[in-house]
Formats: C-alpha cells, sequence, structure tokens
C-alpha cells in the first residue's frame, strides 16, 4: 500500500450553504496562492511568529477579499453567514496548517473581538473603536483574566475609580490573547467601593494612554508569543471610555459564551483533521519489516479511532450549532462540544505522535506540534472541568443551585 494506491472515498456532501462552499473555495485560494508563499518568504511558522507590520498586510489582504469582515453585523459589512456555515469556513481556515489561519478572521485581534459590542457602544465609540476594527486599521484584544481571576472570571482586582469625568485603573490582565498586537484593549473591571461585592464594568482602553503597558516575552508550550500581560498604574481614561452600562461588564464579556464555546471547537477539528492527514500519509509511506506500517493492525487501529472520533466530534459540534440556529439555547449542549472537541482533539494528536514514532518526538514536526497546541484547548477558553460544570448544572438545574 502506498499513497498512489490507497483507495480514494467519495467525498462526504458539503453540510453547508452554497455561499460557504463557495467562501471555502476563495480561502483556498488565498491560502494556495498567497499566505502559504508569504508564510514561507519570511520564515512564518505556527511557532514563529509575524511581527505587526506583515501582519497588517494579511489584515488589509484579508479585508479586501471580503474574508476579515465575515462575522461582523451585516450593518457592518458582514456576511451573515449561519453558525453552521460559519463553523465549516473556520475548521476550513484551521485545516489549511497555515500559521495565519487565526488571521484571516481576525479572530486575536479583529472583527470578532467587537462584533457582539456594536450593539452597545456609544456612536463616539462606533468612531473611535469599532469601525477601525472593522476597516483591519486597528487591533483589539479583550481582557478579563488576571493572577487570581482565571475561571471564577468574576473575582478581579483590577479596578477603575471614578475621578471626575475620568476613571482611574490599576491591576494587572494575564494571558490576553493578541496583547502583543493591540491597539487598544476592552478591559474588565471591578468598580465596587466594597470589595465583598462583586460589580464589573467594561472600558475601551487606548495602548498609547500612560500607565498603560503590554509584558511579553514569554511563549506558551506550543511555542506561541501571541499572549502578553497588560499591567495598569495609575491608567486614566475619560469616562465616554465606558462600555455600557456599569456593572454589566461581565455580562457585555460572556453575553455570547455559548456561541463562544462552540466557535472554538472548529479550530480544535480543523487541527486534528491536520494530524489525522498527516498520520494516513506516513502510515502509507513509512516501511518496516517490507511493508507499509499501515499495514499493520496496530497502526490501522489507531487510524480508525482518529477518523471515528474525529466524525463523532464534527457530529456534535453541527448539532449544536443547527439547534443554536434553530433559536435553541443549548448551554449544555454548547459545553458538551467544547469539552468533547477538545478531549477528543488532543486524542487524536497524541496517536499521531504515538504512529508517526521516532518522527512524531521530534520538535519541528508538525504532529509534535499540534500534540502541545491541542493539549492547550483543554485549558483555553474554559477547561474541561469548568464545562462540566456548566453541564451538570444545566441538567440538574435548582437541585445544584
Amino acid at each position: 500500500m502506498d499513497a498512489s494506491t490507497t483507495p480514494q472515498r467519495a467525498a462526504a456532501p458539503f453540510e453547508g450553504s452554497d455561499a460557504a462552499r463557495d467562501f471555502i473555495a476563495r480561502l483556498d485560494t488565498f491560502f494556495r496562492e498567497e499566505l502559504h508563499p508569504l508564510a514561507a518568504e519570511h520564515g512564518i511558522t505556527s511557532e514563529k511568529g509575524a511581527e505587526r507590520p506583515l501582519l497588517d498586510r494579511v489584515w488589509q489582504r484579508s479585508r479586501e477579499l471580503g474574508f476579515y469582515g465575515m462575522t461582523l453585523p451585516r450593518a457592518l459589512g458582514g456576511a451573515g453567514f449561519s453558525l453552521v456555515d460559519h463553523v465549516l469556513i473556520k475548521e476550513a481556515i484551521y485545516a489549511s496548517g497555515s500559521p495565519f489561519a487565526p488571521h484571516v478572521l481576525g479572530e486575536l485581534t479583529g472583527p470578532p473581538r467587537v462584533g457582539a459590542l456594536a450593539k452597545v457602544v456609544t456612536p463616539d465609540q462606533m468612531e473611535r473603536f469599532i469601525l477601525p476594527v472593522a476597516r483591519a486599521e486597528k487591533a483589539i484584544c479583550f481582557a478579563i483574566t488576571e493572577p487570581e481571576a482565571g475561571s471564577d472570571a468574576g473575582a478581579l482586582q483590577t479596578r477603575a475609580v471614578r475621578d471626575g469625568d475620568e476613571f482611574v485603573l490599576n491591576g494587572t490582565k494575564r494571558f490576553i490573547s493578541g496583547a502583543p498586537f493591540c491597539d487598544f484593549a476592552v478591559i474588565i473591571c471591578s468598580t465596587s467601593s466594597d470589595p465583598a461585592v462583586r460589580e464589573t464594568t467594561a472600558f475601551f482602553v487606548e495602548r498609547d494612554r500612560p500607565g498603560f503597558r503590554i509584558e511579553g516575552g514569554y511563549r506558551t508550550m506550543a511555542g506561541q508569543s501571541h499572549t502578553g500581560n497588560i499591567v495598569l498604574t495609575n491608567c486614566r481614561i475619560p469616562a465616554a471610555n465606558q462600555i455600557g452600562e456599569q456593572g454589566r461588564g461581565l455580562a457585555l464579556a460572556l453575553g455570547r459564551i455559548t456561541v463562544n464555546r462552540l466557535l472554538h471547537c472548529p479550530a480544535m477539528l480543523g487541527l486534528a483533521r491536520l494530524a489525522l492527514q498527516d498520520t494516513i500519509a506516513h502510515a502509507s509511506r513509512r516501511r518496516q519489516f517490507g511493508q507499509p506500517i499501515g499495514a499493520f493492525q496496530a497502526v490501522q487501529h489507531h487510524i480508525a479511532d482518529m477518523a471515528t472520533e474525529l466524525a463523532a466530534a464534527r457530529a456534535l459540534m453541527l448539532s449544536v450549532a443547527r439547534t443554536l440556529d434553530a433559536g435553541g439555547e443549548a448551554r449544555a449542549e454548547a459545553s458538551m462540544a467544547k469539552l468533547f472537541c477538545s478531549e477528543t482533539a488532543f486524542r487524536i494528536a497524541d496517536r499521531a505522535v504515538q504512529v508517526h514514532g521516532g518522527e512524531g518526538i521530534v520538535q519541528g514536526s508538525r504532529v509534535e506540534f499540534l500534540f502541545r497546541l491541542l493539549r492547550m484547548y483543554r485549558v483555553l477558553t474554559g477547561t474541561s472541568e469548568i464545562q462540566r460544570n456548566t453541564i451538570a448544572r444545566e441538567l440538574l438545574g435548582n437541585a445544584v443551585r
């Protein structure tokens, strides 16, 4: 058995709309003709990220092609895709294997960070913050996590104190995705005068204000450096930078938590698809004892389990997307999807390393990188334990509230 004689399976029917199919086809062209050559030219990999000037080029080009603002409300130029279409598009983006995958839709620093805020911002804030991000002129990040506030998002110690027509901010935000590239941040602060009372409020904070500092220099276990800390020291901002009502900060941040949990799944599954594809290719190519290792039943069982679990995870993801598209709440189901997809994607990467053997444990091989990256998703954006808590609360109702 080799790659040329491996039986070809008929492609499964596309689960989304014709518009989404065409969108993905255009994305494939963008990756093949522009982003893959750009990454090769500049030596950009998943672990060696691009600097801001190169990212500006990617963001602007993606916007010119109609990709960057896809997630925005229609009034701001969004595509109006259903959630089913959205997850299929995002899955295809991550399955491209491009190190620019997180930047095509602006997931780290662009429109997905501000789309939900468009309903609550003032006209002034729309002009100063939302529209520059939508036009790929400015980058933004969303800062909640702190040294003592992770899973317990309400335990914020960063404080905003009113002083006339200004607020004075002090505190540290930790592990903030996109912080090294940002021009401004959405900062969630405590605004209660009583430390025992949890009251949180959201603010736009410009990076160039005195007292605003980015601390970078650390890498995740996947080798990436697009996270950083935001340190605020007597940072003064105008009261006009407050987003929505005082005391509604976490409500704004978590208002789309069900949808957001679902939208992390296609990234994991796109990456898991890469691991599966690499494993099939390796099993067809690598020879031991006079035959391809794919001829051995142990390897076949690994591949069969990988493909089966990937299909099951995709089915759950798409089922939850359809429920939400139909107006269902699906709070427990979205947590199930995030839990199952993250755990499954990591198991797929783990088996990929096993089948690759020595090649799979050498840094620089793609499956080794995917193993580290997919391990992180069991922690990022709500740990597996937090998802289990949510699922149990939804199922048990008042018995555990």
